[in-house]
């Protein structure tokens, strides 16, 4: 437990740092949580079985994810990185079809998969961090405290401070499974504690601002029900992770954090939570 509580800090210290800094810090280091957590969730859907060793396909995988945070950060538009992101398959397609049988079509719809999921889910904190920003142009004080910034924590906020609540919660006065087959330690109640949590945490966040003398006061309630929603889909994210984890017969995506696992078991929720905080954003507070 120690140990799982002493990663768990650095874990949440580093991020705060990555975000904080923004630019060019908060899109290497995505970009390295992400090519981690692609290789994890490749790894899971066993690309690699049939040699255990690092496949061509994973290769280009991440080099395509490198050329995707190039992209972000150079603030490529929306319709450019989606038509990006979905021509790797007809190339992960390509390589298969031109290395058949030595390689099959699962494979490359799992390295594709991996990529949208992980590589191209967890981009969307850095989007959600330059609005307002545009291109990059230095570390001024318009870009590290702008809009973006104070709206990219609810992804955390309302990813890790709802798993948090619906722990304690589901500790406390769970009694009802509310996913025995899948996931049998959590409730109903820590379910509904976690998005409740998970407003209040948005509340909360969005008060102080206000007491801080940055004023969002057409916004109060907004960060609040980002928080809910946030909350929501990020739990949906923490199952799915959840059932990958049990369809190929896992218990964890890796090591890389102590007493917590793989990149994969500690952002399994803020993948989910990271687009619809930017969606949520752009809507309510661009």
């Amino acid at each position: 437990m120690k140990t799982r509580i002493i990663s768990g800090i650095l874990v949440v210290a580093i991020m705060l740092a990555l975000v904080w800094a923004g630019g060019p810090v908060l899109a290497i280091g995505l970009a390295v949580i992400a090519g981690i957590g692609f290789l994890e969730m490749t790894h899971a859907l066993g690309v690699r079985e049939k040699t255990g060793q690092v496949h061509i396909l994973e290769i280009i995988g991440i080099i395509a994810t490198a050329v995707y945070y190039i992209l972000v950060y150079v603030n490529a538009s929306f319709e450019y990185l989606m038509l990006y992101a979905f021509l790797m398959l007809p190339l992960f397609m390509a390589i298969t079809v031109f290395t058949y049988p030595k390689n099959d079509t699962a494979q490359a719809l799992s390295v594709f998969c991996a990529f949208i999921y992980v590589s191209v889910m967890l981009s969307f904190i850095f989007q959600t961090r330059q609005i307002g920003i545009g291109v990059w142009d230095g570390f001024t004080k318009e870009n590290l405290y702008n809009q973006g910034f104070f709206a990219v924590w609810m992804t955390f906020v309302s990813a890790w401070g709802s798993d948090t609540c619906a722990y304690f919660v589901g500790v406390a006065i769970g009694k009802h499974k509310a996913f025995p087959k899948l996931s049998p330690k959590k409730s109903i109640e820590g379910c509904i504690g976690g998005v409740v949590g998970a407003g209040l945490c948005g509340l909360l966040y969005s008060t102080v601002l206000n007491l801080s003398g940055y004023s969002f006061p057409e916004m109060f309630w907004v960060f609040p029900l980002i928080g809910v929603a946030g909350s929501i889909i990020g739990q949906v994210g923490d199952l799915a992770a959840s059932a990958i984890k049990r369809d190929h017969k896992i218990k964890d995506y890796g090591k890389v954090i102590p007493g917590h696992g793989g990149i994969l078991d500690r952002f399994d929720s803020v993948i989910f939570t990271a687009p619809m905080i930017f969606l949520l954003s752009i809507i309510f507070i661009k």
